[in-house]
């Protein structure tokens, strides 16, 4: 049993390194020229120390030499030992200057090449893989550390390179004066590297289980440093709850930290002893057989500097491999994320089996992950174009959850939804969602310029600026962009210098000229698109809608009754599913759950 579960930890240990080959590759691709650089230069610093250690021992030989011709020593011979040794040293210290170099080089390359590997990732996900909080840690984790990981993995690997030169030119040497020195030299290593391995895989488990309180912490600051939440964070006077919230996790954390770093730093002393008694021992047997004029003095500096220094390099490369264990594990989280199942869309199709049959939600059903009550249940629904589809219903009732669907951020469990007679499933997922103008009840306000703020709404004409005056004109945006000091140039929000701040209303007016940015598009979706608009302005810009989406297909969502009048038909959800559908006269007259809505808001303004 105890022989199995060696071979289970061996073979896990050996497993983790799999990562290794992909590391270097990494950094291969990033930078082929620094890499071959790297490694001429790591090739040499492995050779030149035993190099500088032989040279050493010539000094001192040439020495005791010169001294022992007086009074004629030949000391051109010695200074000319000391110049190789002069000559060694730089070359040394150009090399390992030339390494740091690299690195520093390699790590800007690669951190924006790892960040960019994530984000591009990030870009593929399905937005229930957001709202996973376990898939979000998994993300949390891979972006904390893997920027810098692969190219410390790599360096480690170069490092093992360059040891292991050294080693066998130290181990060369050495062996003339006793092979059993080479034996206490590796043994004397081996506790050191356990220790680190035990260590490392202790502190990697650590940072793997508490992402989620060290993505509190974030948030918390987030919180507590953003100029969006200051004004209620003063207000409510959360301030001080929020700090201690902070401590407190910090706390946590740190002691489970401090723990870690007792334990590591306690072991490594109790093993550097071992280590240093080692040395000692070897170093008092060594001037013995000096003082017995078994070697020489130049000899005998060699020999302890080169078992002083192949102790630590023994010691170096153990702790290497060590460090590349510590390594391949936080780059198991950044592969796990890269390679993640992401569901991938098999539709490629870009024009419908029945043009301008529109749209047709058919016994849709959607429940979204670890909910056991369904958001939507048996919807179906036609809207042909041109026509204006009202949706009306209570907080949670699945509005919002309809148009996710629409728009293809989620996919129907049962049931399906066609767009001029093909399911959204069998549609190019790009070519379809150019087709939608979207205003999100929490649209995202950039803090961008003005003109890129409505730009977004299509990218590939974001720099298009008659489009955006286009597009501002008819969310009647124009007016007050006119007035603003660079008008279309305008920066906007506070994170930025001179940005400007709008209100809630100027900004809805920023979102719908967004919506209207894709002047091809014939479906418009939208979701509360004047909650933040006063009564006038709310009437004068469905009037405008009116006029301007006559052959367009509009999804619109409010609480507003007064502004749903304006749909040729009127959806009423209450708990996922239809209960009413009709004109605003029909389903007045039909007195059901609707005109009981109606009449309560209405009462409100008498």
């Amino acid at each position: 049993m105890g022989i199995r579960k060696l071979s289970n930890a061996l073979r896990q240990s050996v497993a983790v390194f799999r990562y290794s080959d992909r590391a270097v590759n990494l950094v291969w691709t990033t930078s082929s020229r620094l890499t071959v650089i790297f490694g001429i230069f790591t090739l040499v610093a492995g050779i030149l120390p035993a190099a500088v250690a032989y040279i050493g021992k010539l000094i001192v030989d040439a020495v005791v030499f010169a001294t022992q011709s007086r009074p004629n020593p030949n000391i051109y011979h010695v200074l000319g030992f000391v110049s190789l040794e002069a000559f060694a040293v730089a070359i040394l210290a150009l090399t390992q200057r030339g390494q740091n170099i690299c690195q520093s080089l390699l790590r800007l390359l690669l951190a924006q090449r790892v960040n960019e590997l994530i984000l591009n990732k990030a870009l593929t996900l399905e937005l229930t893989q957001f709202e996973d909080s376990e898939f979000y840690d998994k993300m949390s984790n891979a972006r904390r550390e893997a920027s810098s990981r692969p190219l410390s993995l790599v360096t480690r690997t170069f490092g093992l390179v360059q040891n292991a030169l050294s080693l066998i030119a130290y181990g060369a040497l050495l062996v003339k004066f006793s092979i059993w020195a080479v034996v206490v030299l590796v043994v004397a290593s081996i506790p050191t590297f356990v220790s680190e391995t035990k260590f490392a895989a202790k502190g990697f488990r650590l940072f793997s289980w508490r992402a989620p309180e060290t993505r509190q912490q974030h948030y918390l600051e987030t919180l507590v440093a953003r100029e969006d939440f200051a004004k209620e964070v003063k207000l409510y006077q959360l301030g001080e709850m929020l700090v201690r919230r902070y401590r407190n996790i910090f706390h946590q954390i740190y002691t489970e930290d401090r723990d870690l770093t007792l334990q590591r730093g306690f072991w490594g002393y109790l093993l550097g002893l071992l280590s240093t008694a080692t040395f000692y021992t070897t170093y008092g047997w060594i001037v013995l057989e000096t003082i017995a004029g078994k070697i020489s003095l130049g000899d005998m500096t060699m020999y302890i500097t080169v078992f002083r220094q192949g102790q630590m390099t023994f010691s170096n490369t153990l702790t290497s491999i060590g460090g590349m264990y510590e390594d391949n594990l936080y780059l198991s989280n950044l592969y796990d994320f890269l390679e993640a199942d992401v569901p991938t869309s098999v539709g490629n199709a870009t024009t419908g089996l029945k043009p301008g049959d529109g749209i047709r939600f058919e016994k849709v059903t959607f429940t979204y992950p670890g909910n056991l009550q369904p958001a939507l249940k048996n919807i179906s629904l036609h809207l042909q174009p041109g026509e204006k589809l009202a949706i009306v219903g209570e907080n949670g009732s699945g509005k919002t959850t309809l148009i996710k669907l629409l728009t293809r951020l989620y996919n129907p469990n049962s049931g399906r939804i066609l767009l001029d007679g093909l399911d959204l499933q069998d549609w190019d997922v790009e070519v379809l969602r150019q087709r939608i103008g979207v205003i999100f009840q929490n649209f995202v306000r950039y803090q961008f310029t003005v003109g890129e703020n409505i730009g977004v709404g299509d990218v590939k004409r974001i720099e298009d600026e008659e489009l955006w005056q286009l597009a501002a004109e008819k969310g009647m945006a124009l007016p007050f962009i006119e007035k603003m000091p660079r008008q279309f140039d305008t920066q906007l929000g506070k994170w930025f210098k001179d940005g400007q701040e709008l209100s809630g209303g100027q900004w809805q007016k920023i979102a719908l000229a967004r919506a209207f940015m894709r002047k091809d598009a014939d479906i418009l979706v939208l979701d509360e698109p004047t909650s933040a608009i006063d009564a006038q302005a709310e009437y004068e810009i469905f009037e405008r809608l009116r006029s301007l989406t006559q052959n367009q297909m509009v999804f619109l969502i409010s609480h507003r009754f007064s502004t749903v009048r304006m749909a040729n038909k009127i959806l009423v959800i209450e708990n996922g599913e239809i209960i009413e559908v009709g004109t605003h006269e029909q389903l007045l007259q039909a007195k059901g759950r609707y005109a009981e809505l109606f009449l309560l808001q209405a009462a409100g303004y008498k």
